[in-house]
């Protein structure tokens, strides 16, 4: 049986959510462009969002992270959003099929690895999936595969390898990759599955024990959403990001450089 901890957090997410949903987004300005965004890229996506604001002074960048799958469920609800980036390309086709995006401004803006991730200290020894049986690993950290694409790819993984059914009983389930991420940095899980994007930027904390190298890479996507009066600026913000200087700031934040 499956262990959800931190309660209180979900329900705080839960919280975040309804207030971006009822409350100060439905404010933004003219010029303030509302981003929702996967949470795997809130590290790399401020400073974008940075760099971007000193070239553009009169433009405001709002954003909205979290996982994927919950993004599209907002947008769904009416979500003020001007642009969506999310951290698989399954959701986002959602998002095509139920004509809450641009189609035509859909762009592949960079790629991601899925890695097993394990506290800075641990002396574990992982060589492959069939190791998470060992009875060293009594918790296992990944994200909730039904709203948190690395969850989908983790349990894609763990059923390729016939391991899923037996893990069952060690999963502790995160709502998003940033969640798993504190639960191994924290030291309160043996391993966890997150990105390398995740990982990079808690060397000090976590370590990689095994990298993945799935069907192919993991692809985030990024469109403009559909608005009765749609944002003029938001193009712009998406052009910035696949930019050599947006794919030059993801690339330090551990994701691929997309940039020519």
């Amino acid at each position: 049986m499956k262990k959800y901890y931190f309660v209180r957090k979900v329900i705080q997410n839960i919280v975040i959510a309804m207030i971006f949903l009822f409350g100060g987004l439905y404010y933004a300005k003219a010029n303030d462009i509302v981003v929702s965004a996967a949470i795997s890229l809130s590290n790399a996506f401020k400073e974008i969002a940075k760099t971007y604001e000193a070239e553009h002074p009169t433009d405001k960048i709002l954003f909205n992270f979290g996982a994927s799958g919950s993004l599209l469920q907002q947008l769904n609800q009416g979500a003020p959003v001007d642009v969506f980036a999310s951290a698989d390309e399954k959701t986002m086709d959602q998002a095509s099929e139920k004509g809450l995006i641009i189609k035509k401004s859909r762009k592949d803006f960079t790629y991601n690895n899925l890695v097993l991730i394990a506290p800075i200290h641990s002396v574990l020894h992982v060589q492959n999936v069939d190791d998470l049986l060992q009875p060293a690993i009594q918790k296992i950290a990944m994200g909730q595969p039904q709203i948190v694409p690395a969850g989908r790819y983790t349990q894609q993984l763990l059923e390729q390898n016939h391991v899923w059914d037996k893990v069952q009983n060690k999963l502790i389930i995160g709502q998003n990759v940033r969640q798993v991420l504190d639960y191994v940095g924290r030291d309160e899980v043996n391993v966890g599955f997150v990105y390398h994007s995740d990982a990079a930027i808690a060397q000090d904390k976590v370590k990689i024990l095994l990298e993945f190298s799935l069907n192919r890479s993991i692809c985030y996507p990024i469109a403009l959403v559909k608005q009765r009066k749609p944002n003029q600026n938001a193009q712009r913000f998406i052009d910035f990001v696949l930019s050599s200087t947006g794919q030059n700031i993801l690339e330090k934040y551990g994701f691929a450089n997309l940039s020519p």
